[in-house]
């Protein structure tokens, strides 16, 4: 997973701020032992590493409308969302919002999807729409 994460993005490249930057936070030893080393292996290939390994600690959420950025971005399956939690803070904390936007980031199968599409709270036609967003592995 770990090497998955060092793809998603250019630990080579400095955060331009502070709100933006790449990291690792861990909890315990063997989560540290496994980034550092994960780090160090790709830094052996493409050299000196930017992104942070630090612990995790006081954690804060960025606003709401930063949260479920891609699905932010599928306004038909938005919208239906928003119908069903029109409090942002709500659509932030549904665990269906979350799944989808997990999905239309390229996480999770279309076979997984299929598995549960029934149980997200969609109508159909966002359920076929969704269905033609995410891509088969």
């Amino acid at each position: 997973m770990l090497d998955y994460f060092w793809g998603m993005h250019n630990p080579c490249r400095a955060a331009w701020s502070v709100q933006y930057k790449s990291a690792i936070f861990y909890h315990g030893d063997d989560q540290k032992r496994l980034a550092l080393d994960s780090r160090d292996r790709l830094a052996a290939k493409s050299g000196k590493v930017l992104t942070e390994i630090v612990p995790a600690e006081k954690f804060t959420l960025a606003e709401d409308y930063h949260q479920k950025h891609a699905l932010r971005n599928f306004d038909d399956v938005l919208a239906e969302f928003q119908a069903i939690y029109p409090n942002d803070s709500d659509l932030v904390n549904s665990t269906a919002a979350a799944r989808v936007n997990s999905y239309l980031s390229g996480y999770g199968s279309l076979g997984n999807l299929k598995k549960e599409i029934d149980r997200l709270g969609l109508s159909e036609e966002s359920k076929k729409l969704l269905l033609t967003r995410v891509r088969q592995p």
